[in-house]
């Protein structure tokens, strides 16, 4: 089963899900008009702020009355912040088909402990039933692309237009990589060390005006932490959304997002960011046609992710096994192209089920896409023969 080992290299053998790729080209000379030793609250920190909302607005067309915040604890401190400061008043359905929906459910039914949820999961690999989702009435909270599962939902034809309640939606494996219609969302969350390869431990959280509405009229019945606070006196904290953070963040994190931001307006702005995505999952799949050895973990085209790439082994040979023989298997291949430099942080999630996951986003060439799949079979080759010897 051992094949030659291919004679074209990945040039960049990062294909981590997050933090992700830098965007090509980039060198640490990006940050050097950082504003650094400098509070963030000083004239010049405060415009870089603003200059990385207005941006973001500007590449994902976001629409003027939708607000943008820079918020801390990357996105899980964006989803959170939302969960905590606008649930309550209506029934909720929350969707969970991966590990960071089941955290969302965590929150929902374990901390909030709120008394009108239903979940609706669904398996690795799969999703739930959208149609059996109540967007009319009730609140609703969903990842849009399941980073651990390479699950995205295929679009946002099942959220209705006219709905009463609010959409809530972790985007952050999804924004930059794939169209999202801003009039089916009220929430809208992701973190910078995604599609965009920036740094980590920051969050974007976008209100719509539903969701800014259901902050002035709502007061939770629980603490808020000052974290998770958007409000003065009732109403928005507008500061907020002009830069003003919470917190204290990084500026070179900051000017590592408008690096990436300026990068993403340089290359065609988000037609050519979702071009460059899907051409990397059209790879892919060309390639599985013919490897004989693996399969995505979603079966169904229609909602696979072209960001997280998430493949399983069905190898007879390797499926036979325990999954505990399996895991190991996969850590054989991904031990041995880490060892060659060709690849990178590509196992599955921890949770997920054995496998490897490529990031696929628009940071990754197309050719470094195609040359770090011929050594995938060039791996599984050795590990095969090693374990038959």
């Amino acid at each position: 089963m051992s094949i030659p080992a291919p004679t074209r290299r990945p040039r960049n053998p990062n294909f981590s899900s997050g933090p992700c790729a830098k965007r090509p080209g980039w060198t640490p000379a990006a940050l050097d008009d950082a504003v650094v030793g400098r509070s963030h609250r000083s004239k010049p920190g405060k415009a870089k702020l603003k200059e990385a909302i207005d941006l973001t607005r500007a590449v994902l067309g976001i629409p003027e009355d939708y607000r943008i915040a820079i918020v801390p604890g990357s996105d899980t401190g964006a989803v959170e912040m939302a969960l905590w400061s606008l649930l309550g008043p209506r029934g909720v359905d929350v969707l969970a088909w991966e590990s960071f929906g089941k955290e969302w459910v965590t929150d929902i039914t374990k901390q909030l402990r709120l008394d009108d949820v239903r979940v609706l999961e669904a398996p690795y690999g799969e999703l739930p039933d959208l149609s059996q989702v109540d967007t009319q009435n009730r609140d609703v909270v969903f990842t849009w692309n399941g980073t651990t599962s390479g699950v995205r939902v295929p679009n946002a034809d099942w959220i209705a237009t006219d709905r009463e309640g609010l959409v809530i939606c972790d985007a952050t494996s999804a924004a930059f990589a794939m169209d999202l219609p801003w009039d089916r969302l009220d929430v809208v969350t992701w973190s910078w060390q995604k599609v965009l390869g920036g740094e980590g431990a920051h969050g974007v959280l976008v209100l719509g005006p539903r969701a800014v509405a259901r902050l002035e009229s709502y007061t939770p019945p629980w603490p808020l932490p000052k974290l998770f606070r958007m409000t003065k006196g009732g109403r928005l904290n507008e500061g907020l959304f002009q830069g003003d953070t919470i917190n204290t963040p990084s500026m070179l994190a900051v000017e590592d997002a408008i690096d990436g931001l300026h990068w993403a307006q340089s290359v065609g702005g988000l037609p050519e960011l979702i071009r460059r995505s899907q051409a990397n999952l059209a790879i892919a799949t060309a390639w599985q046609r013919t490897c004989g050895w693996a399969d995505f973990l979603a079966e169904d085209p229609a909602i696979r992710s072209c960001t997280s790439i998430c493949l399983r082994v069905v190898h007879l040979g390797v499926t036979a096994r325990s999954p505990e023989d399996q895991a190991r298997f996969v850590r054989g291949i991904v031990d041995l192209l880490e060892k060659e430099g060709v690849a990178y942080d590509i196992a599955s999630y921890r949770d997920a089920p054995p496998g490897l996951r490529l990031w696929g986003g628009a940071t990754v060439e197309d050719e470094d896409m195609a040359a770090v799949l011929s050594w995938l079979d060039w791996a599984f080759g050795q590990v095969v023969t090693r374990a038959a010897a």
